[in-house]
């Protein structure tokens, strides 16, 4: 199983295997996990009352670091999406508006697990610098 280096590079790739091709599963709900240990209150109700608003809560951040991606189901990601609305970001943080830097990716090393990946919707969220990297791959950069 692949080892990722970078969280978030890994939610993104979990954005498109998860909720958009629906290959990697079963589907995260923060507010299943959160009922299955007894917690009644929503997932925005539970980050607010618990100080985790503009943050990952760390059951999410729990169970996506741990969440295990066959190479097979990597090797057949072929685009992504980096955008604010990501069902996964939600998932992870569901006070969370979009504006601050909590889920900027830092780092592209995570790319050599996906060898087929051709293009990344959304790149303007990248540095300049990680833009180039993309470039320099063949990865077309929208």
């Amino acid at each position: 199983m692949a080892t990722f280096e970078d969280f978030n590079f890994k939610l993104v790739v979990v954005e498109q295997l998860m909720y958009i091709d629906g290959t990697l599963t079963p589907r995260f709900h923060l507010a299943d996990l959160l009922k299955e240990r007894g917690i009644t209150d929503s997932p925005w109700e539970y980050a607010q009352q618990h100080g985790l608003a503009y943050q990952v809560v760390p059951e999410a951040r729990d169970h996506f670091t741990s969440l295990e991606i066959s190479d097979e189901l990597l090797a057949g990601v072929e685009v992504l999406c980096m955008d604010g609305g990501n069902q996964v970001y939600q998932e992870c943080a569901p006070v969370w508006d979009g504006e601050d830097d909590l889920f900027d990716i830092a780092s592209l090393d995570d790319l050599v697990l996906l060898p087929n990946l051709r293009r990344i919707l959304g790149s303007e969220f990248l540095s300049p610098r990680l833009r180039q990297l993309l470039g320099a791959r063949g990865i077309a950069a929208d």
